[in-house]
């Protein structure tokens, strides 16, 4: 078997090992706050905890990535993640469990760039799109990690030892898979290359549409269970079925998504896929019935499933720019949104309350709809024009 085949491999093994870490956390975040006792918008000041350290280590994990090459940013990235998501669980305190989500956001930031950029490398070597297929592995681990964290619910294991499983059978699996990844000077800068580059205006829109996007991803994550089990009154396994319906449309979309693309083209499948997340979600939201809430978050995962990997691969087509600066530019903004939205949700909880805030989804699934047309492009095209690269 060839490298880049071994190496597709174990970034996908890495992707889907991530997945489940994070839909593990995501379904059992009712039971950490509940043994703390506290309050929706306490829990957003720890959600708001894990948004900071992604965003102090994203920036930080490029220039890393760029320098040694992501092979060696994502093993460390990994290793990290799996140490401090079986550890996060045993917090005494809000404190400490902030300090502890800080630490989870910070390692959870950095291995998703050094993930998506050794994707990048990987998809180079083949000269056509795989990157959707990384995506649906993290939306299949994501669904593993939510119907584990389901039935750990459901049998009343105690969430600390739930997530020290996981994260230790996560990590030793990992590094395991990951010692077939590429070599590491496959994507490492040379010296006199900068690191840190200001992004032209045409990848703004694009931005844009990836913020919203995995802005409604992670608050589908972080709050479909606190919603199902406080606002309507479910037991903590059907709460845990929300994000598994989220995951579960997810995941089939991307796995389809080249294909669909390829038939309907890009902004259709981006407009389309906003409409269903909004008129999908309202309707949930007006319903305020579990079984429509668990169609609503299904809804939201089919309309978004594709819309990523279709924006990363517009970025990577856009004039005047290397394919890779796009790509960190565009994913980077997406992934703040991602990690600022759950504890966005949060603050306005706490004061209009969580039905009401999460009426935020079905406003950017229309902004998705509107900045359809940014996402133009054709699925495995080159960029049009010489690479210029923009120093801060």
């Amino acid at each position: 078997m060839s490298p880049a085949r071994h190496a597709r491999g174990a970034v996908a093994a890495i992707f889907l090992l991530n997945g489940v870490i994070f839909g593990s956390w995501a379904t059992r975040i009712p039971a950490v706050r509940d043994r703390l006792e506290l309050s929706d918008g306490e829990l957003g000041i720890a959600l708001a905890s894990i948004a900071i350290g992604a965003i102090v280590s994203m920036p930080l994990a490029g220039a890393v990535a760029a320098r040694l090459g992501s092979r060696r940013a994502m093993r460390v990235s990994f290793a990290l993640t799996c140490v401090v998501v079986a550890v996060i669980a045993l917090a005494p305190s809000l404190g400490v469990l902030c300090v502890l989500a800080f630490l989870f956001g910070a390692s959870f930031g950095a291995l998703d760039v050094a993930m998506n950029a050794h994707g990048v490398a990987v998809e180079r070597r083949y000269e056509r799109p795989i990157l959707a297929g990384f995506h649906a592995a993290f939306s299949g681990g994501g669904l593993a990690g939510a119907a584990l964290g389901a039935l750990a619910a459901s049998a009343d294991l105690d969430v600390r030892a739930h997530l020290a499983i996981v994260a230790f059978a996560s990590g030793v699996v990992g590094m395991a898979w990951s010692r077939r990844l590429l070599p590491g000077h496959e994507d490492a800068a040379h010296h006199s290359e900068p690191l840190f580059v200001r992004p032209p205006r045409r990848l703004w829109a694009l931005g844009a549409l990836a913020f919203s996007c995995l802005l409604i991803e992670g608050a589908a994550a972080d709050w479909s269970a606190v919603y199902l089990k406080d606002e309507l009154h479910t037991t903590a396994a059907t709460a845990a079925l929300g994000f598994t319906a989220f995951s579960v449309t997810m995941t089939v979309g991307r796995i389809f998504g080249d294909r669909v693309v390829a038939h309907f083209g890009p902004v259709l499948v981006v407009r389309a896929g906003g409409a269903i997340a909004a008129v999908g979600f309202a309707t949930a939201l007006l319903a305020a019935r579990p079984a429509m809430a668990l169609v609503g978050f299904a809804c939201l995962g089919a309309g978004m499933a594709s819309v990523v990997p279709i924006v990363f691969r517009a970025a990577g087509q856009v004039p005047g720019v290397t394919a890779g600066i796009g790509l960190a530019a565009v994913s980077s903004t997406g992934y703040m949104g991602f990690m600022i939205g759950p504890p966005t949700i949060g603050a306005l909880a706490e004061l209009v309350g969580l039905s009401t805030a999460l009426a935020t989804i079905v406003v950017l699934g229309v902004a998705v709809f509107v900045l359809a047309p940014t996402a133009r492009g054709r699925a495995g095209a080159p960029a049009h024009a010489e690479p210029r690269v923009v120093p801060v």
